[in-house]
């Protein structure tokens, strides 16, 4: 599935996910919102194994309250957390290559998750646009092939015996928010009316 259907807001959703996320300490977070997280993370985890409770309120009270004030604001703010922790790990990957301090098997498994990584970017920017659009079977497709990328990442270090994967942390990390993001847009897409309107 190609990316050009949301190319031109695409772009707008990038500058907009690269400036939103605050620091956590910055703001308190307000009971009903709270509220929403604990009961939002619990739904989440509830339906899938791979989501950690505790991990899924600490991420998403990252949340700006100023932001945030229904599950559509939340589900947005999940993608970008999870845009951050992707644009994050690919300067790891980047020093972690310059630092010649793996053996070659593990210096290509690198520079493939690197591959991977700057897809799954350009995946979350698409699903951020798809999910404002109210395509919500696309948004939850970019946000499975994001998932998918992060366990081919891991994959590519275990296909060799006793192999230590360095980016297990970062791929567990993407692949929960990831995951939340789409246990969220599959809950919003019950109720699309409360998105904002986009025109096409």
């Amino acid at each position: 599935m190609g990316h050009c259907p949301f190319s031109s807001l695409s772009l707008c959703c990038l500058f907009l996910l690269l400036t939103i996320v605050t620091p956590t300490h910055c703001y308190l977070i307000s009971p009903p919102l709270l509220d929403l997280i604990n009961s939002t993370c619990k739904e989440c985890s509830d339906k899938s194994t791979d989501i950690n409770y505790n991990f899924c309120v600490t991420s998403l009270q990252a949340i700006p309250a100023s932001h945030v004030t229904n599950l559509q604001g939340i589900g947005l703010v999940a993608m970008e957390l999870a845009l951050k922790n992707a644009t994050n790990t690919i300067s790891t990957i980047e020093k972690m290559l310059s630092s010649k301090e793996f053996e070659p098997f593990a210096m290509d498994c690198l520079r493939d998750c690197l591959e991977l990584y700057a897809d799954a970017i350009a995946m979350l920017v698409d699903a951020f646009a798809a999910f404002l659009y109210k395509q919500f079977d696309a948004a939850n497709i970019f946000m499975r092939t994001v998932m998918d990328a992060t366990s081919t990442c891991d994959e590519g270090f275990t296909e060799k015996k006793r192999e230590l994967t360095p980016l297990a942390k970062e791929n567990n990390n993407l692949f929960q928010l990831s995951d939340i993001s789409w246990c969220i847009i599959k809950q919003v897409s019950f109720v699309p009316s409360q998105l904002p309107n986009v025109s096409s």
